[in-house]
């Protein structure tokens, strides 16, 4: 599993800056502010996206998936639930792979190791199958609300 501390996080803030949003250290010792499953997953409060060294960066690119996808309407009272449907859930899983090839020291193999390890689960039984075989609906959904977005 790959964290937070483990590679360049100016260049992970950049990444996510331009996606609008802005990441902000949380120390070790406390909890973070709108995390849905609890410490150390990253948490999301509207574009503020609240990671601590210990936070893995699957879960991370996971919460600034949910806001990159999400209308604006749902961006308005965003805190700690980002919501959606079940295919905007697979979208946001598909875009979190893509985003890893762009972090230097991480990729999308990286990424698809530390979820199946996290626990996401797919019909195919990997994540890797998933994405390789079965991720069609999700690469429509970002094709229909996300096509800027979408490089494979």
């Amino acid at each position: 599993m790959i964290y937070f501390n483990d590679l360049n996080k100016n260049d992970i803030a950049a990444l996510l800056a331009n996606h609008g949003l802005t990441i902000h250290h949380v120390p070790l010792n406390n909890d973070i502010p709108g995390s849905f499953w609890g410490n150390p997953e990253a948490g999301l409060i509207s574009n503020q996206l609240y990671v601590r060294a210990d936070t893995p960066i699957h879960s991370l690119l996971h919460e600034a998936c949910h806001y990159i996808c999400m209308p604006d309407a749902r961006r308005v009272n965003l805190h700690t639930d980002a919501g959606g449907d079940y295919d905007e859930e697979n979208a946001v899983c598909y875009l979190q792979i893509l985003l890893a090839d762009q972090i230097q020291g991480y990729s999308a193999a990286t990424c698809m190791e530390d979820m199946d390890t996290w626990g996401y689960s797919f019909r195919l039984g990997s994540t890797q199958a998933w994405f390789e075989q079965d991720a069609e609906e999700a690469r429509t959904w970002l094709k229909k609300h996300t096509p800027h977005l979408l490089t494979r």
